[in-house]
């Protein structure tokens, strides 16, 4: 009997850990040896010494070094040597010269394993005791010539095999004569590199067969016992990926005569160790040994967890010389072994189940297991941090689920799995979840071909890293917008308030007495009615649109109750839709309907473009109206309606299909003028009111006095209300912007002409180029018989929020410090005038910003004075910088612009693209900007066609790879171009919708801590440790904690422009046949083509080698070499340019 001390493992990876942790529950001291790739490798760090081998080797050729190995084990004492599964474990040389130097070999004999380990002698052996074995040819392959006869002895499909090989290393199907040579040499090339022996012999292959492996166990002393039998048919390249036991899909009968054959093997040399014998067995029942595999495998754990047995420290014990019968090992005969329940292992892989299992290599930016109850991991190289490199087995984990039913073990194996979090390279987790779920797998039914047979298992949807996906956004922020400066704001003060109270108001009213019934009931108040317009055009005027959902929903529930008085809530339209979508990163259709849900007492209201709804174009009659019922069903209750130009046909389809919806259509004028000035007739006060009548025979519920820029002036709202009240009866609602700073005192002369309702904002979110002061207006109203009814109070308090909110948003504000009564000369809207300053200076003329205010003015009377609203106000924006570009005047624009292209909104206005202005266009201007284009004079939409929903539907799950709602196939008729970015924006960082502003704008700082929530209780605790310098490539390093664990991630610094060479990668245009990029990461070994050949489709062209496996690359279509971009030995990232076909 021996004691071993030390024992040297010659190996790596999870099997080295496996050996180490056994060898120190024994109480024997371990060495380990590593190649130079393998120097940040775990298992090194887990054994008591570890050394150095092969530096002048290759990272196989390292572990393949014998002498070297033998060597060092003589040097440092050591008893016995254990190799682990893979490189010398079979190789019976290795195992001869550890006896000769006085060295224990933990395995069977050399005389065992050339018997057993060769797969051609074993079927020999099997076939001697009657062991059934598939028909082949049982000696190896020398020639080419060899290969084609023997296939054809065999008969096709045929199967080649490394003699030396396991792992699926060196196997490959051949179906016909025209792939057998191709196959034969790379196969070859592959066992050499794996074993070090290029033997390969060929046997007939068998159709789906399933694969059935036994665990067999002998001592010293004759004892042989079988562990029960391994499922272990779910293979890809003949490598098992899901393995389980016992094997539920043969019957008892089979298993006993399985069993009892693979003994037969193993007693025909009287085996010693652990070993296993595998069989296929085809769908009659039939089974064939294939070969034995005279060491430990991979799946040996599933045997170990349904036996009790430690089939490592078994195979040590047995070396030292102990019986199968000691009470060491404690097996006293095979009828001691019993099975309980069920074990799966699970190989958890860098690998790439899409892409035809490619591996992946790269830094594992997260690395986090799953365990608990049932579960057995055991790792390999797998730790935040660490390298997966193309040079090793692909192997991360292996899971193990353990249970008393096969069900239940399913669920824990599925449950580890999706703890299981990795991030940095490409896994198959999603594929394995996949395959244990399929009602197959379940059932115990998989053969080896089950994976070929059932695409829908790759059918994965990636799982989604939020993790890296949100630091990956913090981390751009940081390094190219933030710069990591802090920048501190006020924690918002959300309102504390009793939620006891029922909330009734305005929206209930609409629910159950119908339009008809609020227009009574609007009628029957004496109070001035108030909408806030502080969650839409408030915003959209101080701060372009820029308020995320996020600062909405924390106010919403207050606004409710403390604000259940309002009339309305402008909450959405206008451009609140577009800068949702394309700047905010969030959907505005789930704005509008989280909103409603936490406001669900006051009625909202939108602002709606007749022809255009929420766009800045056209659209064909059917998107209106569709976007129409959506909106409504959504949550919309008031629909302002408007034409930018007062041009009543073009809001009718609109109009009509608010008062089909059930909803309120409040159809408006948009003012313009003066009426105060009898000098400027054509906006009279008899055109407002002429209009209004035309309003209420459309059927309008409300008459909105829409006054965009603020020009409606007190006394003009008094004489204009007044005027209105006499002729018609519908109720009237005023909107107007403070830009004068005398918006306050319009709305007060309105309220005491007899206007209904007004629109304004909560304080903080007031004045300049906003609406009214809401709080103010109710304070002035304050015992009067315009009393609002409101709490003063209350509303203070929801001011306070927006107070607080309002600086997170300062870099979106124009600068505008003062009301400026400059508004009246040049009646620019107020949403416009905060935009056009940039706009300007983005041209270059921001020293000649008052040229253009001036030139604003002059054109809008070259278009003969015509109202102005977006889009009739860009218009005369954009031809207001043309002209001071080009030097243009009113009197040389008819000789200058014949040469010169109008911007597109001044040609899309003369066409009549925006419908048709109060006393139609300056024909002779007209002439000018069309340049022969026929112009129209009837409404746009009739010329659309009617847009084909189902088509877009189909498109975008297409294209995007998901089922579009109503909603999304919506917003893409709307927007196609924002649409698609922001899903593709999704797809890259995930829903950010309910980040924190200053994080989603800025990023944070070096050392601040901030909370980023995910979903529903799901919260990350994030802190930016540092951000490190920059590399030679203009790339930084970031530096996190993400719920105290430590993550990097690496970000293009956009500001590296000293002149410096970043080398850029190059990668093959996926769409192009004619660039021809890797199919996976690794090594170009050979190149089998230059630049000027003629090659053919099918033709090979560079064969590529990782982790021990090769990739043949070949020519998609037939053509001309004219580049090849890589070298023999060269490292490739998956998808890199290889070489260009023409």
């Amino acid at each position: 009997m021996k004691t071993f001390k030390k024992v040297l493992i010659a190996n790596r990876g999870e099997i080295a850990i496996r050996v180490i942790r056994a060898c120190q529950e024994l109480g024997i001291r371990t060495v380990s040896v590593y190649s130079k790739e393998d120097k940040l490798a775990l298992f090194r760090t887990k054994s008591d010494e570890s050394y150095l081998i092969g530096s002048n080797k290759g990272p196989v050729e390292a572990y393949l070094a014998i002498e070297e190995i033998i060597n060092l084990a003589i040097k440092k004492g050591v008893d016995a040597i254990h190799p682990g599964y893979g490189f010398l474990s079979e190789n019976p040389e290795f195992a001869k010269k550890c006896i000769e130097s006085g060295i224990e070999f933990i395995g069977p004999t050399p005389e065992m394993m050339d018997k057993l380990g060769d797969k051609i002698k074993s079927k020999l052996i099997a076939q001697r005791i009657g062991v059934p074995t598939i028909p082949g040819v049982e000696k190896p392959i020398k020639s080419d010539r060899e290969a084609i006869r023997f296939a054809k002895k065999c008969g096709y499909p045929i199967m080649l095999k490394a003699s030396a090989g396991g792992g699926g290393r060196g196997m490959r199907i051949v179906r016909s004569e025209d792939d057998l040579l191709r196959e034969f040499h790379s196969a070859q090339n592959e066992a050499r590199k794996a074993f070090g022996s290029d033997d390969i012999f060929i046997e007939k292959y068998l159709e789906s067969p399933k694969h059935i492996e036994v665990q067999v166990l002998g001592d010293k002393y004759g004892n042989i016992v079988h562990l029960f039998e391994r499922d272990c048919s779910i293979q890809r390249r003949h490598q098992k990926v899901i393995e389980f036991t016992p094997a539920i899909g043969i019957s008892e009968t089979q298993r006993q005569l399985i069993c009892a054959d693979a003994i037969k093997v193993a007693r025909s040399v009287n085996y010693r160790s652990a070993g296993t014998v595998e069989f296929l067995v085809d769908n009659q029942g039939q089974h064939y040994f294939i070969e034995m595999n005279p060491r430990i495998q991979v799946e040996h754990t599933v045997t170990e967890m349904v036996t009790g047995i430690d089939i490592v420290q078994s195979q040590i014990l047995i070396a030292q010389g102990y019986r199968l019968d000691s009470q060491a090992i404690g097996i006293p005969d095979q009828n001691a072994i019993q099975l309980r329940g069920y074990a799966i292992q699970c190989r958890v892989t860098t690998e790439d189940p899409t892409n035809s299992f490619a591996p992946d290599t790269g830094k594992l930016d997260i690395y986090r297991t799953g365990s608990g109850f049932g579960i057995r991991l055991d790792g390999g190289n797998g730790y935040t941090g660490s390298v997966i490199s193309p040079y090793y087995d692909s192997l991360l984990v292996k899971i193990i689920a353990h249970s008393r039913t096969f069900e239940d073990t399913i669920k824990k194996a599925q449950r580890s799995i999706r703890e299981t979090v990795i991030g940095g390279v490409k896994t198959n987790e999603a594929f394995l979840l996949n395959v244990l779920s399929h009602p197959k797998f379940i059932r115990g039914e998989c053969d080896t071909g089950f994976l070929d047979a059932t695409p829908e298992i790759f059918d994965i949807t990636p799982k989604a890293d939020h993790e890296a996906a949100i630091l990956n956004y913090i981390g751009e922020k940081v390094v190219n917008e933030g710069k990591g400066i802090r920048q501190d704001f006020d924690v918002p003060r959300i309102p504390k308030f009793e939620s006891s109270e029922s909330l009734i108001g305005s929206k209930q009213i609409l629910d159950s007495q119908g339009p008809q019934g609020v227009v009574a009931w609007i009628k029957a108040q004496n109070k001035l009615l108030l909408t806030d317009t502080s969650m839409r055009d408030a915003h959209q005027s101080l701060m372009a649109t820029r308020i995320r959902t996020v600062d909405m929903l924390r106010i919403a529930e207050a606004t409710a109750y403390l604000g259940k008085d309002l009339f309305s809530l402008e909450m959405w339209g206008g451009a609140t839709f577009d800068v949702a979508y394309r700047f905010l990163k969030e959907s505005p259709w789930d704005r509008l309907s989280q909103l409603r849900e936490k406001i669900p007492n006051i009625m909202f209201q939108m602002l709606l473009r007749g022809a255009n709804a929420v766009g800045y174009t056209n659209y064909p009659d059917n998107v209106i109206r569709e976007f129409i019922r959506e909106s409504a069903d959504t949550g919309i209750d008031v629909f302002r309606i408007f034409d930018s130009l007062n041009w009543l046909k073009g809001m009718e389809v609109a109009v009509d299909e608010t008062l089909k919806s059930g909803k309120i259509a409040e159809a408006c004028i948009c003012y313009t003028g003066d009426i105060l000035d009898d000098s400027r007739d054509k906006y009279s006060l008899r055109y407002y009111v002429d209009t209004a009548k035309e309003i209420e025979k459309m059927g309008a519920h409300i008459l909105g006095i829409k006054d965009m820029a603020g020009l409606l002036k007190p006394y003009a709202a008094d004489k204009l209300i007044k005027a209105l009240k006499n002729e018609i009866s519908l109720p009237i609602h005023l909107h107007t912007h403070d830009t004068s700073g005398n918006g306050v005192a319009t709305l007060l002369m309105a309220a005491e002409a007899g206007v209904d309702i007004v629109d304004t904002a909560f304080n903080s979110m007031s004045g300049l180029t906003s609406q009214p002061a809401l709080n103010s207006v109710v304070a002035a109203l304050e015992n009067t018989h315009r009393a609002t009814g409101i709490n003063l109070d209350d509303i203070q308090e929801i001011a306070d929020y927006w107070a607080d909110v309002r600086p997170i948003y300062n870099e979106f504000e124009s600068g505008l410090k003062s009301g400026t009564a400059d508004i009246y000369k040049y009646e620019i809207p107020g949403g416009q005038y905060s935009n056009l300053k940039p706009q300007v200076d983005s041209f270059g003329l921001a020293h000649k910003f008052k040229e253009v205010k001036e030139m604003y003015k002059t054109v809008n009377e070259m278009m003969g004075d015509i109202v102005k609203v977006t889009p009739s106000s860009k218009m005369v924006g954009d031809m207001a910088i043309f002209m001071v570009k080009n030097d243009l005047t009113p009197q040389n624009i008819f000789d200058k612009g014949k040469e010169l292209a109008f911007p597109d909104s001044v040609v899309a206005y003369f066409e009549g693209m925006m419908g048709q202005p109060v006393g139609g266009f300056p024909q002779e201007l007209q002439k000018v900007v069309l340049k022969g284009i026929k112009p129209i004079t009837y409404r746009p939409g009739e010329l659309l066609e009617p847009v084909d929903f189902a088509e877009i539907s189909t498109y975008l799950e297409k294209k995007h790879g998901f089922k579009p709602n109503h909603k999304a196939v919506l917003s893409y008729a709307l927007y196609p171009k924002v649409l698609e970015e922001f899903i593709e924006f999704k797809k890259q960082y995930g829903d950010l919708s309910r980040m924190n502003s200053p994080v989603f704008f800025n990023g944070i700082s070096e050392g601040e801590t901030c909370e980023v929530e995910v979903e529903e209780g799901k919260t990350f605790i994030i802190k930016l440790v540092a951000i490190g310098k920059i590399d030679k490539e203009g790339y930084r390093k970031i530096y996190f904690e993400v719920n105290g664990n430590q993550r990097a991630i690496t970000v293009l610094d956009k500001s590296y422009q000293k002149g410096e060479t970043i080398s850029a990668m190059v990668f093959a245009d996926p769409d192009n046949k004619n660039e021809i990029g890797a199919s996976i990461p690794g090594t170009v070994t050979k190149i089998m083509v230059k630049e000027g050949d003629q090659v053919k489709a099918g033709q090979n062209l560079i064969v590529l080698e990782a982790m021990k496996m090769e990739a043949q690359i070949v020519a998609p279509v037939g053509g001309k070499v004219i580049s090849v971009n890589v070298t023999e030995g060269h490292q490739v990232k998956n998808g890199e340019l290889l070489l260009k076909i023409e």
